[in-house]
């Protein structure tokens, strides 16, 4: 009875609904009394030639009327349960939706896609049962169950009832025991089947890898070990889930047994007539579903007290970024003041971050530049609000950035990273996702400040094509520009390319660096790339080397310093212009 416990918050929540529920699964057990004790007068009557015409037919409309209130009584419980049960599901998947919404990147680092997933199909689901055919199962097997009893006691013979039940104890303790043992085996089911979904969601978005690298076999294969797995795994959880039937079936036998035997030496002794022998094993058949309940009732707990336990585990976990409920409402605007002592990656001892400095006045572009892993995105990260745990200050519109209300701060900045995500809609929608109502002419302006409108013209349908799963019918270069548009379009206030424009060639990069600075003369902008002649125009370049400041200054500046910047630079304008003369010569 655990898993009601963990859902009496929803119980009570919804007690009228469940109480019309109960009630109506009451009346359908109590009227189901009445037919059965129709039909053994039947028998008595015709057994001793009274029988008449005019009784028969009142028998008959007595048996009509009970089935026609036994049907309004279970439509009542129907949709009552079950509506309560499709009502908890759905609050569920609100709840478990929201709180994806709300998680840090940690979360997301610590628990994989098709896991979660999994935790929102097939262990929602398991939970909706509990709360739909869970309480059916328990009412039932309590309501029905015990309203036979009764009918067969008073109306029949108490001690023939006795008999008959005395089978029953031992129902409960093989559900006790089996049902310990399914609850742990379906907690490795449901597992195994995280693992099997998080492996298939990998291998589609990753196919072009997989293809291109030549290993769709051994892809196959590692897949299919998988679900040798997880079928052994359901095979275990079947075996003990199918132990429950013969057992239910067995002790109703027993009892059928011992009814007909001494049911048949009360009716020989003239104890009870043969028309209650009939009404009475009537009764104990309408008692093989409260028992396949009581069954039932087990398996669905567990299954539902594994799963509960699956998605609280998720809801439990509290996100390490803390949006402020009285935080500032307003847009922010201005300077970016970034002063960041130190910066740890959860979990990680090496410093990510150290002694990071800058003041970036609004209209004002930086330049971020440095080898992989120098901690250009790192600096990108604690701007947009991913982690909150550094040593220092990140300001902006001159004020702490964890002092504003993340609706407020976040849409006020536009952030491109190198592979932005594109839904499988049209490029319009893409485009307009970042601003819901965008007109479109809106769209198209936003277009042709990133160097697409050009290109989207050509499209088969213009801005009604569909670019596909993660825009797969896109190129590199065009989904890049895409999401540059999708982030213009907010007119934002502080705007975020982090090596945004690397799959572009130099002279789509140089037409979209112009357009930025002649739309953005007012706004600020912050530019991480791998090639330089992206940043040369910036009001000021940082290059990071392992997390530290190594040199700043302006292109002139760090070209007369002769260090890194200059050393790079002049490596990539000189391949530049071997391609260019390799080109023109072919």
């Amino acid at each position: 009875m655990t898993i009601f416990k963990k859902l009496m918050w929803y119980f009570r929540l919804e007690w009228r609904r469940y109480t019309i529920g109960v009630l109506g699964l009451l009346l359908t057990a109590i009227i189901a009394i009445i037919p059965p004790r129709i039909i053994g007068n039947m028998v008595d009557s015709i057994h001793g030639r009274t029988m008449t015409g005019s009784l028969l037919a009142v028998d008959l409309l007595l048996v009509a009327g009970a089935a026609l209130a036994q049907y309004g009584s279970r439509y009542m419980w129907r949709t009552a349960i079950w509506g309560g049960a499709a009502r908890l599901e759905q609050l569920l998947r609100d709840r478990l939706f929201q709180h994806f919404m709300r998680m840090d990147r940690t979360f997301y680092q610590r628990y994989r896609t098709g896991d979660l997933m999994a935790h929102a199909t097939n262990d929602l689901e398991a939970v909706q049962r509990v709360a739909g055919g869970g309480i059916l199962q328990f009412a039932d097997a309590i309501i029905t169950g015990g309203t036979k009893l009764i009918a067969m006691m008073a109306l029949i013979n108490w001690r023939l009832t006795l008999l008959a039940v005395v089978p029953f104890p031992f129902l409960a303790i093989v559900s006790w025991i089996l049902g310990q043992k399914i609850h742990r085996a379906f907690g490795q089911s449901q597992a195994a089947f995280s693992r099997l979904n998080n492996k298939a969601q990998e291998s589609i978005s990753g196919i072009k890898g997989i293809k291109a690298l030549g290993q769709d076999q051994a892809d196959v294969d590692d897949y299919n070990q998988q679900i040798a797995r997880t079928i052994d795994i359901n095979r275990h959880v079947n075996r003990l889930d199918s132990l429950f039937d013969p057992a239910i079936t067995l002790i109703i036998s027993i009892s059928y047994v011992a009814t007909i035997v001494l049911g048949g030496l009360f009716v020989l002794h003239g104890t009870i007539t043969i028309g209650n022998l009939v009404s009475f094993i009537s009764y104990l058949a309408m008692m093989v579903w409260p028992m396949f309940a009581v069954g039932m009732l087990f398996n669905t707990m567990e299954r539902g007290n594994a799963s509960y336990d699956r998605v609280m585990e998720l809801l439990d976990q509290k996100s390490q970024i803390i949006d402020r409920t009285d935080g500032i409402a307003t847009r922010p605007r201005g300077a970016l003041n970034y002063h960041v002592a130190t910066f740890n990656y959860p979990n990680d001892t090496q410093t990510s971050l150290h002694q990071i400095d800058f003041d970036l006045a609004a209209g004002h572009t930086l330049g971020l530049v440095g080898r992989v892993g120098s901690g250009k995105s790192t600096i990108m990260k604690l701007i947009l609000r991913e982690f909150d745990q550094y040593t220092g200050e990140i300001k902006f519109g001159g004020h702490p950035i964890k002092d504003y209300a993340l609706d407020s701060y976040l849409p006020a900045i536009g952030y491109v990273p190198q592979e932005s995500f594109l839904f499988s809609d049209t490029v319009f929608e893409n485009i307009r996702f970042a601003k819901a109502n965008a007109t479109q002419a809106e769209v198209v302006a936003a277009a042709q400040k990133s160097d697409l409108a050009h290109q989207i013209d050509q499209l088969p349908e213009g801005y009604d094509t569909q670019v596909g799963e993660e825009g797969i019918s896109l190129s590199g270069g065009q989904r890049q520009r895409l999401a540059i548009a999708r982030a213009l379009l907010i007119n934002p206030e502080l705007l975020i390319l982090d090596d945004a424009l690397s799959a572009v060639d130099a002279e789509t990069e140089t037409k979209i660096l112009a357009n930025l600075r002649a739309e953005r003369a007012d706004k600020t902008t912050i530019i991480s790339a791998h090639r330089l002649s992206s940043v040369m125009n910036a009001d000021e370049i940082i290059v990071l080397d392992h997390g530290h400041i190594v040199e700043r200054g302006t292109h002139d500046d760090l070209m007369a310093a002769q260090g890194w910047y200059a050393e790079m630079f002049t490596e990539q304008q000189l391949e530049t212009r071997v391609k260019g003369g390799t080109s023109n010569g072919r």
